[in-house]
């Protein structure tokens, strides 16, 4: 499916990545359904972007989860593609003495269970459409992970696997499964992450995603360059080179 004149739902909408590809992916004439979990952020987005509907989704509330899925199906049944882009990125110190698990949960929850039960909601839909697409959010850490975010990086890995999987399955029907896996980009995805000057900055990233998902044939994996170092360093045999850098 390419990217174009789709009704496409971005889970994640109102922020980061999540924000700047809804309004890009909006500019190439397809409509834009965002969710966001603070309702202020949320507000100030569909205020500068009037042509978008959006809902408030907080992912770690089950009512909530099904409230959006409702809404949608509802509200919706020409929905054509679904971007799965909510996520946190938290640290944890496994060196501590309790090891707190509060942020592990939380993360597990966001970025891994409800994209989970999001997918398995939508896809019986998705299936119906004539055709229609699935795009997951992994990251170059699901490739060679950051020690400093261990279940962030491990969750990341399991979209990946899961993408595969889930593609594997539906490869007879019409809906395209595309996993989409950033690099450290410029936003607040983490405190002072925007400022570092290793991220990609939003507006470069943005614009490449675009222009492959807008292109005649979408990969399965939407990869920035940038991203080529983690994606592909294991196959190339970098990955204590590559493993380094990142935790460095």
């Amino acid at each position: 499916m390419i990217f174009t004149n789709k009704k496409i739902l971005m889970t994640g909408g109102n922020s980061g990545i999540g924000e700047a590809l809804a309004e890009a992916l909006q500019a190439k004439g397809n409509q834009l359904l965002i969710t966001g979990r603070k309702p202020e952020s949320l507000k100030s987005t569909l205020d500068r972007n009037p042509e978008m509907h959006g809902y408030s989704l907080d992912v770690t509330d089950q009512k909530s989860l099904n409230a959006l899925i409702e809404s949608v199906l509802n509200d919706h049944p020409d929905l054509d593609a679904v971007i799965l882009n909510a996520g946190i990125m938290e640290d944890e110190d496994y060196t501590a003495d309790p090891v707190s698990l509060d942020s592990a949960r939380r993360t597990i929850t966001t970025n891994l269970s409800a994209v989970i039960d999001l997918a398995a909601a939508f896809l019986p839909h998705l299936q119906s459409r004539p055709e229609a697409a699935l795009v997951t959010v992994s990251s170059g850490l699901a490739f060679v992970p950051k020690a400093s975010h261990p279940v962030y990086s491990a969750t990341k890995a399991a979209i990946h696997s899961l993408s595969q999987s889930w593609r594997y399955q539906l490869r007879n029907t019409h809906v395209r499964v595309h996993e989409l896996a950033p690099p450290m980009v410029a936003t607040e995805l983490t405190p002072g992450q925007s400022e570092r000057e290793m991220a990609m900055p939003l507006a470069a990233f943005t614009e490449e995603v675009v222009e492959i998902m807008s292109g005649e044939t979408v990969p399965d994996e939407i990869l920035v360059q940038r991203v080529h170092f983690q994606r592909f360093a294991e196959a190339e045999g970098r990955y204590e080179q590559a493993f380094d850098a990142v935790n460095s």
